[in-house]
């Protein structure tokens, strides 16, 4: 089973705003099909935008094999860079 780490759209939109989650998920599936576990969740449309990433669970799914879609990629990238930054503050 190929597995992917990509968004999954949750809630009810509120004029067509979407949170999303950030999930493991067969390949085959659908976009809102039944997800192997939570990675964490993203909400485009606060100011700025609500992102986190449980990157240790991640980690472990791109050690496994799981491929991930371009936006996850995207929105790991910066989730990395805002743990780094945080750490140097501290």
């Amino acid at each position: 089973m190929e597995v992917r780490l990509r968004l999954q759209k949750s809630g009810k939109p509120a004029k067509g705003r979407y949170n999303y989650r950030v999930v493991a998920i067969a390949r085959s599936k659908g976009r809102d099909a039944r997800h192997l576990e939570i990675l964490g969740h993203y909400d485009p449309a606060k100011e700025p935008a609500n992102l986190f990433i449980n990157l240790e669970k991640a980690d472990k799914w791109i050690q496994s094999g799981a491929q991930m879609s371009d936006t996850v990629k995207s929105l790991v990238n910066q989730e990395r860079d805002r743990q780094a930054s945080e750490a140097v503050q501290s």
